[in-house]
């Protein structure tokens, strides 16, 4: 049974019933609304007992607590209060968000004795509860025995905190980058068979509710601009491509854009260059990239951003058949630079190419940024803690870091050399779409800078933190909605006007 959570914020709170969690630091004696719903200081004995000592998301569970007007308390351990930045207020509230079960009606006090919350930090807690509470259940029809035939339960939630009308104003925002990142996963987790390209669009297209501009152009609209490289991957699929191109139009009419631009592989077999069968069904993950492009564009249609946004889609099935594309075939992108295939598992950075080139030709943006599933080698790299950031621009760079920093999206800049240029140089073509196992990232990147220019732009390569990545307080999905908080907060703190 999922959990919806209907989340409100007052300055107090009458107790009848239901559950309250209180938050409680190490340098306090007593836990935020402990008089309110803890007058007996039942408490003081159950921390002694169960050796509680307050560390950072320890938690402590009272039954039925003596004199109490609440049937249960969760005490939750913050660690030290006045050092908790935003990610930890994040983590505070999907562990939260994680003990509540069962009840209607939950009181959360986050302003602790000596340490006022403020706004920002119950907006963050919200927000930590709106992530950790979803689920993707849509397609189980057998249900455990604690489960109300799948039905969602509403709790309704209210966070006691002295800044009110400024944490709901916070607050409008949150909700907003929540369902971009819930929107993000949900596409991550559909299955392949449901997910094509047509149907992806289908979902971007559903944004012009918020008020984004969406066109779509089809195969032969993209055969007249000649983005062959693009092409060439979806050749062998009977589901046919899509270009998707999405503008939030929240600037001043001269403001130059910023555009995001996705790999949107809907499934990836590898082509020709067939994946290993075992665990092929993952790369129902590998339009990551257009996922979180979208879920970005939500976003910042949702909280009415300031800026102007271009998302940019490219959308494909990469299928072996017998018109499917092969090793050796040589590819003319739309910038007309020709690409021999050397592997067709090699796929994302076609797609790409042509998105970056159409991107920039129509919209000569202030910066590009690209997200994408793209390399097994930065998970080689990286693993699954960072992704990886290739970038010809240092400011753009030192920008998106600080986001990371600030998101807990985390990117580690990884280098660009016209000495690797010389790994993917064909003897047939202008550039060949791999140059082997070494470097393997570095010679993604390489390639996809060849279809910037001059412009600012950035490679993120994501397939290490879009899908299985690490499961933590804000996430228990597969599908993570990685991007969509890194690249709000890009904006946010960067761009709008």
């Amino acid at each position: 049974m999922s959990v919806k959570f209907e989340i409100s914020f007052a300055k107090s709170v009458r107790l009848n019933g239901g559950l309250a969690i209180l938050l409680k630091d190490t340098d306090s004696e007593l836990p935020a609304g402990a008089e309110s719903a803890d007058p007996a200081n039942v408490f003081a004995k159950a921390a002694r007992i169960a050796r509680f000592t307050a560390k950072g998301l320890s938690s402590l569970d009272i039954v039925a607590p003596e004199g109490s007007p609440v049937d249960r308390i969760f005490v939750i351990g913050t660690g030290k209060a006045k050092e908790l930045n935003a990610h930890d207020w994040l983590k505070l509230g999907g562990g939260a968000a994680a003990k509540i079960r069962n009840v209607d009606k939950v009181a959360i006090f986050v302003d602790m004795p000596g340490v006022e919350a403020g706004a920002k930090a119950a907006a963050d807690f919200a927000l930590g509860m709106l992530l950790r509470a979803y689920s993707f259940d849509t397609y189980k029809t057998k249900k455990k025995d604690d489960e109300d035939n799948g039905a969602q339960k509403t709790v309704k939630v209210t966070i006691v905190t002295s800044n009110v009308v400024a944490a709901k104003k916070l607050f409008s925002a949150s909700e907003a980058i929540a369902d971009g990142v819930i929107l993000a996963r949900d596409l991550v987790n559909e299955p392949p068979n449901v997910l094509g390209p047509v149907e992806f669009a289908a979902k971007a297209k559903a944004l012009e509710k918020l008020g984004v501009e969406v066109e779509i152009l089809t195969e032969r609209e993209m055969r007249r601009l000649g983005m062959g490289a693009l092409l060439g991957v979806a050749q062998g699929s009977v589901r046919p491509p899509r270009l998707v191109i999405m503008q939030w139009k929240g600037g001043k009419p001269k403001d130059k854009p910023v555009a995001f631009i996705g790999k949107g592989v809907v499934f990836d077999t590898g082509g020709i260059s067939i994946k290993p069968a075992a665990g092929m069904e993952d790369m129902k993950g590998d339009m990551g990239g257009a996922a979180a492009v979208t879920g970005l564009i939500h976003t910042l249609a949702a909280r009415c951003a300031k800026v102007n946004a271009i998302g940019v889609i490219g959308l494909v099935e990469n299928m072996p058949d017998g018109n499917a594309q092969r090793p050796g075939d040589i590819v003319t992108s739309m910038s007309g630079q020709t690409i021999e295939v050397i592997n067709t598992d090699a796929e994302g950075r076609l797609v790409l190419c042509d998105a970056l080139w159409y991107t920039n030709d129509r919209f000569k943006p202030q910066f590009m940024i690209n997200l994408a599933t793209l390399t097994g080698a930065i998970l080689v790299a990286l693993g699954n803690l960072h992704a990886g950031l290739f970038c010809n621009d240092d400011k753009l760079a030192n920008e998106l870091t600080a986001a990371g920093l600030a998101t807990n999206e985390r990117l580690w800049r990884m280098p660009l050399g016209k000495e690797y240029d010389k790994m993917i140089d064909s003897k047939f073509a202008d550039m060949k779409n791999t140059g082997g196992r070494h470097a393997g990232s570095i010679t993604a990147a390489q390639f996809l800078k060849r279809f910037v220019q001059e412009t600012p732009w950035a490679h993120l390569d994501i397939a290490g933190t879009a899908m299985g990545s690490i499961q933590d307080e804000i996430n228990q999905s597969w599908g993570s909605g990685f991007g969509v908080r890194l690249l709000d907060e890009l904006v946010r703190a960067n761009y709008e006007s």
